[in-house]
C-alpha cells in the first residue's frame, strides 16, 4: 500500500514573508526544507508528498518545482499561478513544462471579497487549467462553501480538491451547517476532499480524537473513500501534532476501512486525481 502525503509546504523563513506566522506559533519560525521533509516521511512511513504553495509568487512556485526535480519523494507541486492576470495561459504553459507541476492554488480563504470565486476574471484564469491537466486546490473556510458550489459549478469538467476538509470550526465544535453544504459539494463528481489541516482548526493543545472524529466522519461520508486524500499539512501541522502522530491519526480513522478504501485513502486517490507516475 503507498501512502502519499497529498499537502504539505516547505520555506525559507522570512517574517515579512510569512506574516501569517504569529508569536504563538514560534515552532513554524524556521526554515523547513526538503531533507527535513524526507526525514518525517520516512519515520512516518510514508512513500511520497505533494508540495502545496504557501505564497502567492511565481518564485516559490518555480523554487517547489525546481526542489521537486531533484527529490524523487516530492512526486508533484501544487503551486500559485495569477489567475485573474490576462497573461495566466502564458504563464501556466511555461510552468507545466515542469512534469511535476499538478495543480494550482490561490489563498481564497484570505481574499477580503468572500465571493472572489466567483468573479470573471478568476474563472477565466480556472478555466485555463484542463488546457494543461491541472487540478484547482480550494483552500476556503466553511463560510465559503455555499458559494463555492456555485464556483465548481462553472467547471464541472475541472478536477477541484477541497483542501483541509473547508475549515470547519472544529474549535467550537459547531458542525452545522458546515457538514450539510459540504455534503452538498461532494454530489459534484469531479470534487474531491483532503483530510488535512484538521488539528490547527482544533484546540491546538487540548485536542482529543472525540474533538475531531465527528468532522473525519462527516467528510468521509460524504466524498467517500474513492474521493478523499491522506494530507499532513506539515509544518504548520506541527503547532498540535508531530508528522508521525498525525499519520497514525489518520491511519486508525480508516483502520475500519476495506483494504481497498484504506488505500484510496492513504495514497490512491492522491496519486489518480494528481496524476502521479
Amino acid at each position: 500500500m503507498q501512502t502519499i502525503d497529498a499537502h504539505h509546504h516547505l520555506w525559507k523563513y522570512d517574517a515579512k514573508d510569512y506574516s501569517w506566522i504569529g508569536p504563538e506559533m514560534g515552532v513554524l519560525r524556521r526554515d523547513f526544507t526538503p531533507v527535513d521533509l524526507h526525514n518525517e516521511l520516512q519515520q512516518a512511513g510514508v512513500d511520497g508528498a505533494i508540495a502545496v504553495q504557501a505564497r502567492q509568487t511565481l518564485q516559490e512556485t518555480d523554487w517547489l518545482l525546481a526542489l521537486a526535480a531533484q527529490h524523487d519523494f516530492m512526486r508533484g507541486v501544487v503551486g500559485w499561478a495569477p489567475l485573474i492576470e490576462a497573461s495566466v495561459a502564458g504563464e501556466l504553459q511555461r510552468l507545466a513544462s515542469q512534469p511535476k507541476l499538478k495543480g494550482i492554488r490561490h489563498v481564497l480563504q484570505d481574499e477580503p471579497d468572500d465571493l472572489y470565486m466567483l468573479r470573471d476574471d478568476f474563472n477565466a484564469g480556472i478555466s485555463q487549467l484542463r488546457r494543461f491537466n491541472l487540478v484547482y486546490d480550494v483552500l476556503i473556510f466553511e463560510r465559503h462553501l455555499p458559494q463555492t458550489i456555485q464556483f465548481v459549478d462553472r467547471h464541472p469538467d475541472q478536477a477541484f480538491v477541497i483542501d483541509h476538509i473547508a475549515k470547519p470550526r472544529i474549535r467550537d465544535g459547531v458542525l452545522s451547517p458546515w457538514r450539510e453544504n459540504l455534503k452538498e459539494l461532494a454530489r459534484r463528481s469531479h470534487c474531491f476532499c483532503k483530510l488535512s489541516g484538521v488539528l490547527t482548526e482544533a484546540d491546538w493543545r487540548g485536542w482529543r480524537s472525540e474533538h475531531i472524529r465527528p468532522y473525519l466522519d462527516a467528510a468521509l461520508d460524504a466524498f467517500g473513500p474513492k474521493r478523499c486524500l491522506f494530507g499532513s499539512d506539515w509544518p504548520v501541522l506541527l503547532l498540535a501534532s508531530s508528522y508521525a502522530g498525525w499519520a497514525g491519526t489518520v491511519r486508525r480513522f480508516v483502520s475500519t476501512l476495506s483494504s481497498a478504501e484504506q488505500e484510496r485513502v492513504l495514497g490512491g486517490t492522491a496519486a489518480e486525481v494528481y496524476r502521479l507516475d
